[in-house]
């Protein structure tokens, strides 16, 4: 399963998170069919319950999967280059084209809104300020959208670079007290259960239980320790990657099979909310914390399935892993640009899906490779390329 020794390329997190890049278009298609209520002021006419079970069988996973990798890759720089030389890395490759790309993405997706609001409205491509979503009540207009991800990252990497500093003034005992109590809550089931807690604490607040991103510029402390929690377990994982990362590759389906069943209950409190969603308060905290559970088992198990079967270089996953950065940026304007064009064809919900997925990931595909992979664009965002025989040798770190 590879060499967990040192900080070499891992090529079962590389194709680990190739796989979860993609699944993220296939999450936001869903969002243009959802059969039950939306967050978001879009909205096709053709809706499948297919798109409420899908999507919220992919954010059980995908966002805390990422947040491991991050974790993981932090932890990997601090202890090969330092915390200053991590630090500088996280403001070029994540503050930077944050910066540089959210306006461009906000008034791109911003227009797309507009006239996803006239076709819902009037049955036509237009533009019309009259037919435009209100801004919700307390909200506003200034949002990070999907790109709260990277934006909460940059903090994450910030506070594990000030952690870092801060233990250098603690006693040694509490410093190996710290990694045995997180050593022992990612080798044990019992472990996973009590890391779910935060997660049903935070996630009781919101509707049926579960969390949803504001994309508020101002960091919201529940979001904050929904993420923070994966974030941090991954640092740790990193830490002690020679005795965990073998015990999780030996175990990944026992749990992946427990995530099945601790999602297959929170469906079925799921449909017990929905009943009676106002008169069983206390339902959303058993919610989730059944979610919290199959995210943590799902995200754990992937990892542990990647390392077993898939710790080898594949051509194709690494070549959309090193896409995942810009299809990540971009993907949206996909999925609502393509939502617009199918809005009235006169087909179904699934084939509006399927046709949207295929169109948004070619269209990512295709500008990668002719405007970012050997472009400024790519060094901005995956830094310099490796030289062909280093690359194919394995030996550059892992991306974020």
């Amino acid at each position: 399963m590879g060499n967990f020794a040192g900080g070499a390329r891992l090529h079962a997190f590389d194709n680990l998170r190739a796989i979860m890049m993609w699944l993220g278009i296939v999450l936001h298609v869903c969002v243009n069919h959802l059969d039950g209520p939306s967050t978001l002021p879009w909205k096709d006419p053709q809706s499948t319950p297919f798109a409420d079970l899908l999507l919220i069988f992919i954010h059980a996973f995908r966002m805390p999967v990422f947040f491991i990798l991050a974790g993981y890759l932090a932890a990997m720089m601090v202890e090969t280059r330092g915390v200053g030389a991590m630090v500088r890395n996280r403001v070029r490759r994540i503050a930077l084209p944050f910066a540089l790309f959210w306006p461009v993405v906000f008034a791109l997706m911003g227009a797309l809104v507009l006239v996803y609001a006239h076709l819902m409205a009037r049955g036509t491509i237009g533009l019309d300020l009259h037919v435009a979503p209100k801004r919700p009540a307390g909200g506003s207009l200034l949002v990070t959208m999907h790109m709260w991800f990277i934006y909460y990252l940059f903090w994450f990497c910030m506070l594990g670079a000030l952690a870092c500093t801060a233990r250098a003034f603690l006693p040694a005992a509490v410093q190996r007290a710290w990694q045995r109590g997180w050593d022992a809550l990612s080798s044990h089931w019992w472990g996973l259960v009590l890391l779910a807690l935060p997660l049903a604490i935070v996630g009781a607040g919101y509707r049926a239980g579960m969390l949803t991103p504001t994309g508020s510029f101002i960091p919201n402390l529940r979001e904050l320790v929904h993420s923070g929690v994966f974030f941090t377990f991954g640092w740790q994982l990193y830490r002690n990657r020679a005795a965990l990362l073998p015990k999780i590759g030996a175990h990944y389906l026992s749990y992946l099979l427990a995530g099945l069943a601790t999602f297959a209950i929170t469906l079925a409190l799921f449909g017990v909310f929905l009943k009676a969603p106002g008169s069983i308060t206390r339902i959303e905290a058993w919610i989730s914390f059944s979610y919290g559970m199959t995210s943590w088992l799902w995200s754990v198990g992937l990892l542990g399935l990647f390392l077993r079967h898939m710790d080898r270089q594949n051509t194709v996953l690494r070549y959309v892993s090193d896409s995942s950065y810009w299809v990540f940026l971009v993907h949206m304007l996909g999925t609502m640009g393509f939502g617009i064009l199918l809005f009235n064809a006169p087909i179904g919900a699934l084939a509006k899906m399927s046709i949207n997925v295929l169109a948004t990931s070619a269209v990512c595909l295709a500008t990668y490779h002719l405007f970012v992979r050997r472009t400024w664009i790519g060094v901005l965002l995956n830094g310099k390329r490796a030289p062909r025989a280093l690359a194919a040798a394995g030996t550059s770190a892992v991306s974020p």
